[in-house]
Formats: structure tokens, C-alpha cells, sequence
């Protein structure tokens, strides 16, 4: 098997929504995933692009990717928050999502960032065990809000 990274192009993100969609029903939550193609598209690759990603490709399919935007820490500064790393499940267990997490790291080094967050599931022990071999700290107590589109849209200011 012979793996290839590089970084994500345009086209590639039908593919990349496949796999985020892959992500969600292993995660319990594949009602969760409504963006649409169009907005993911703008997003990455617009004019105002918010996310960069790297995806691996065996045989030109592509089988992981690792995704990632900036997010600013007032304790920490610049930081790269890696929003997804997702390797097809039949592909797991093969180095692809190593190469991805080690591309990350040195995202972070070439940007000068001030280190690199993410979030995994309490109950991801394959993923907390992969964390664990890169000496990350997982955290406590901290629980993740957020406001939907329609919520937004609703509240009387």
C-alpha cells in the first residue's frame, strides 16, 4: 500500500463530505452533519477560506483526511484546532492517521502556533489511546456549547 499526502484541493471536498458523514454515524450523530456541499466548498476554498485540510490518497482515493482552522486563545494566543481527523474505517490501523496528526504538528511548527487543540469523544478509546502516544493532555470539566443557526436566527435581540 503505498499512501500519499497532500494538501486538499476543491474537488476533493465531495469526498471529504463523504467521510465527515462516515465520522458522524460512527459518532452517534449523523443527523448533525448539515452543511452542504456549496457552504463547505466557500469555506475552504472561497474567497475568505476559514479551514485547510490534508488528505491521504491510496490508489488516488482518498481515505483520511485532517482538518483544521486557527483558533485564537486570550491565555494561549494562535493556536491550530484540528476540527476533524478521520481515516476510513477500513483503512484504520494503517499509519494514515498518523501521517495526518504528525502533518498537523508540523503545521503548527511552520505557522508558529502557540500548540494545537482538539476535542475527543469520552468514549473514543481507539482515538484517546492514539492521543495518548503523542503525550497530549485530555481535559476535564469542560463542556462544549454551542447555538444553532436557527437559534440565532430566533433570538430577540
Amino acid at each position: 500500500m503505498k499512501a500519499h499526502l497532500r494538501v486538499a484541493r476543491k474537488q476533493d471536498c465531495p469526498r471529504l463530505l463523504e467521510l465527515i458523514k462516515e465520522l458522524a454515524i460512527f459518532e452517534r450523530a449523523p443527523q448533525e452533519v448539515t452543511v452542504s456541499l456549496e457552504h463547505f466548498e466557500e469555506a475552504g476554498f472561497g474567497a475568505k477560506p476559514v479551514w485547510k485540510a490534508f488528505v491521504v490518497e491510496v490508489d488516488n482515493f482518498i481515505v483520511g483526511f485532517a482538518l483544521y482552522y486557527v483558533r485564537y486563545s486570550t491565555w494561549k494566543g494562535s493556536r491550530l484546532y484540528l476540527e476533524d481527523l478521520i481515516v476510513t474505517e477500513v483503512m484504520r490501523g494503517r499509519g494514515i492517521g498518523k501521517m495526518l496528526f504528525n502533518r498537523m504538528i508540523q503545521e503548527a511548527r511552520e505557522l508558529g502556533y502557540n500548540g494545537m487543540t482538539w476535542q475527543v469523544l469520552d468514549w473514543n478509546e481507539p482515538a484517546i489511546k492514539f492521543y495518548k502516544k503523542y503525550e497530549a493532555g485530555l481535559e476535564a470539566g469542560w463542556l462544549n456549547a454551542s447555538l444553532t443557526t436557527e437559534q440565532i436566527l430566533n433570538y430577540k435581540l
